[in-house]
């Protein structure tokens, strides 16, 4: 079985799928065949995945063992209206056996297995699961992606504790874009006079790939 890994975020528009793409980066520099999976997608039109189209380009120039697949290999769940699954779905039951063999099928094509995420952790799949539920379900460590705007103190420990209040595993990474410069002023004090250790994801991806193996 490969180690998987699931990428999860504090809300939507956060940085999930730039931050997929250079764990693979990471993972296929030291020499792992990585391999990556969205589990449910949102907004695909005319058989268009706006994230899974992205993941699959980026993986299929670092593992070919990819070459010959779709975006709907890596995407085994999708549907048209951009909105939570529950929404996008009109409530239909996920039929998490299907998740399940597409794990299964890419798990032997690499070492690592990187599974996005929809949105944050409490969007609605199926009136039985949430997002963070499918974390547990595929008994992957977790890396939270977090923002670095005026808010992210509140967002971040929000989601932090989700996760622990589940027992999982978990690493934090700051994406802080060019509009967030204040970061460092205005909620950093914080994280550091808490302890809380901040890994930002384009400075430190490395660092946070090992730690993410390693649970």
């Amino acid at each position: 079985m490969a180690k998987r890994i699931f990428v999860t975020a504090t809300n939507t528009d956060i940085g999930k799928t730039y931050t997929t793409k250079l764990l693979l980066e990471s993972f296929a520099s030291r020499g792992l065949r990585v391999g990556v999976m969205k589990p449910i997608e949102t907004g695909v039109v005319d058989g268009f995945y706006p994230d899974g189209s992205e993941l699959l380009k980026t993986v299929q120039e670092l593992n070919p063992e990819f070459l010959g697949l779709h975006a709907e290999d890596i995407v085994p769940v999708s549907y048209e209206l951009p909105a939570a699954p529950f929404v996008a779905s009109g409530g239909t039951a996920l039929d998490m056996s299907r998740l399940h063999v597409t794990v299964q099928k890419l798990e032997k094509l690499c070492d690592v297995l990187i599974i996005e995420g929809a949105g944050g952790l409490y969007v609605p799949v199926d009136e039985k699961y949430m997002i963070i539920d499918l974390i547990a379900e595929f008994e992957a460590p977790a890396l939270l992606v977090t923002h670095c705007s005026l808010g992210c103190i509140n967002d971040t420990l929000l989601s932090k504790k989700a996760l622990e209040d589940k027992n999982i595993a978990h690493v934090v990474g700051f994406n802080c874009r060019d509009q967030e410069a204040g970061f460092d002023k205005i909620s950093r004090p914080y994280f550091d006079k808490s302890g809380f250790g901040v890994l930002k994801i384009q400075k430190d991806i490395d660092t946070i790939s090992q730690l993410l193996y390693n649970l």
